[in-house]
């Protein structure tokens, strides 16, 4: 089992570079972020190479967030912005030799937001695809993010099979998927063709994975034993800092030590 540091939650007091040095001393195989936008993007390349990790992922842009935005790519007045936020996106995660993009659909509702979240994906999976990326779209919470517009996985199959793109996938979210689904084992072993990123947080409070009400030592093994391979994220909120918050990782790193 190998696992992905979200930047976008673990060591926020650390530059991008330092953060993605910080997850290499503590034993992650890879890292990920949410908008790494105002770190350019040959400083964070330079620490991934220092390093030997790779960047998973990363998101668009959310907008105009003083204002209340989550995001662009489901609002129907805002699409010239949206995809100016799918090309940002997809050059730093070029430039980082990064391979999937989260595009953020936004706080909307309504048969026009549909319209304008399958025209954005299309146009996204159709420059991302030029680059060998693959296009992440990833259901809320109704509870964190009220009235955003994706917030179920199957909403987000249906968006998947309207546009039928081969690079586009579900970010599954173990955490937000439990609060608005639950029944995590059935779901990633149904979902599992269609998923292109697994995240993972206690729940409900979206601390690290060792309390609350999903047992995460079996849900790791359920996807381990689906085959799946590829680091899961780590996209937590540390309650103490990041370096004392991951003894997770070392009973599951210490598992898999020679006895």
């Amino acid at each position: 089992m190998k696992f992905s540091a979200n930047l976008g939650f673990l060591w926020t007091d650390r530059s991008l570079p330092d953060a993605i040095r910080a997850a290499k001393e503590a034993g992650f195989d890879a890292v990920e972020c949410h908008w790494p936008y105002d770190t350019p993007a040959t400083e964070t390349l330079a620490a991934l190479h220092e390093t030997g990790l790779q960047m998973l992922g990363l998101n668009t842009r959310r907008g105009d967030v003083a204002g209340g935005e989550n995001g662009l790519a489901a609002l129907p007045d805002r699409t010239t912005d949206a995809r100016a936020a799918i090309d940002e996106a997809i050059a730093y995660a070029n430039n980082l030799e990064c391979k999937a993009v989260h595009v953020m659909a936004g706080f909307v509702s309504g048969g026009d937001a549909h319209a304008t979240f399958v025209g954005n994906l299309n146009y996204a999976c159709a420059q991302a695809a030029a680059n060998g990326i693959t296009i992440l779209i990833e259901p809320l919470n109704k509870y964190d993010a009220p009235g955003y517009f994706l917030s179920t996985t199957n909403q987000a199959l249906e968006i998947i099979k309207e546009v039928g793109a081969p690079n586009l996938k579900l970010m599954f979210d173990c955490y937000h998927v439990q609060l608005m689904e639950g029944d995590l084992s059935h779901k990633l072993s149904d979902l599992l063709p269609k998923i292109g990123h697994i995240q993972f947080a206690s729940v409900p409070d979206r601390g690290p994975p060792e309390s609350g009400e999903v047992n995460f030592e079996h849900i790791f093994d359920v996807i381990a034993s689906l085959g799946y391979s590829a680091p899961l994220g780590a996209e937590y909120k540390p309650q103490a800092p990041t370096d004392e918050t991951l003894d997770w990782l070392r009973l599951r790193q210490s598992r898999l030590l020679p006895h």
